[in-house]
């Protein structure tokens, strides 16, 4: 059944490290990680927000998407991991079609990614152990040795292999967040989206989450889509832009992406 629903694509975008005659072959090798092609972005109550958007991200791609409040931002994101469904043009993530994914297979494409969120999400009745053992066993893990290993080497990567024990009350905003970015590289995705990340966080700790988010991505490859109100960021950790302006995705130079 997976065969129906997956495809394989390369991506164009450049890549700032290589000289310009060196572009072309990078373009042709980078595989593509999300593509939409004349899309249309609907919110919850049908309602159509976004028209006629195309969108490449590549692998290990660090990727902004900017817009004001009402926007489009979350809805976006909420399709590329099928809370939403796509209805309207083509889409693919991670190597699933989205036009593709039911409730009956849209676990499989969230194995592909993680998902960090700007109020947590965490599970407040259980310690951090508990809270990634739940997303282990929900995506089909079910061996206590693997599962074990695994949360130690997150949160290892994260800083935190003294919180196991720890209630998410008893953490920081920053450990939190940090508790939640472990939770979304538990299956080693190709994709991290993530939805205000920094919104309830000082500055301080954001850029810590920020700086900890890159460094990660770029250790395991790993495409990030991250969504922002906070500017301040963009300027001290540059990467490309996307800006969601009247139903329209806008990349960093003002041209329209269709």
């Amino acid at each position: 059944m997976r065969d129906k629903y997956r495809f394989q694509n390369s991506t164009n975008f450049l890549n700032p490290c290589l000289p310009p005659g060196r572009q072309d072959s990078y373009k042709k090798q980078v595989p593509s990680i999300v593509r939409l092609n004349n899309a249309d972005i609907r919110q919850t109550d049908g309602s159509s927000i976004l028209q006629n958007i195309s969108l490449n991200i590549g692998e290990g791609e660090f990727t902004y998407l900017i817009g004001k409040t009402g926007s489009g931002k979350s809805s976006l994101l909420k399709t590329l991991y099928g809370a939403l469904p796509l209805e309207h043009g083509s889409g693919e993530v991670a190597g699933f079609d989205l036009r593709s994914i039911t409730r009956r297979n849209v676990h499989e494409l969230r194995r592909k990614l993680g998902i960090v969120f700007q109020d947590f999400n965490l599970l407040t009745d259980r310690n951090v152990e508990h809270n990634l053992l739940f997303v282990l066993r929900a995506t089909g893990w079910d061996d206590p040795l693997k599962m074990d290993q695994r949360i130690k080497e997150v949160l290892a990567e994260v800083g935190l292999s003294g919180k196991r024990s720890a209630m998410p009350f008893e953490l920081s905003g920053g450990e939190q967040q940090r508790v939640v970015i472990a939770r979304a590289l538990l299956n080693k995705p190709t994709l991290l989206l993530a939805d205000e990340p920094t919104g309830n966080l000082d500055p301080e700790t954001s850029d810590d989450v920020l700086t900890l988010m890159r460094n990660l991505a770029k250790q395991h490859n790993t495409a990030v889509l991250c969504a922002t109100h906070d500017y301040r960021i963009l300027q001290n950790f540059p990467a490309r832009i996307l800006r969601v302006i009247g139903g329209k995705l806008i990349d960093d130079e003002g041209a329209a992406l269709r």
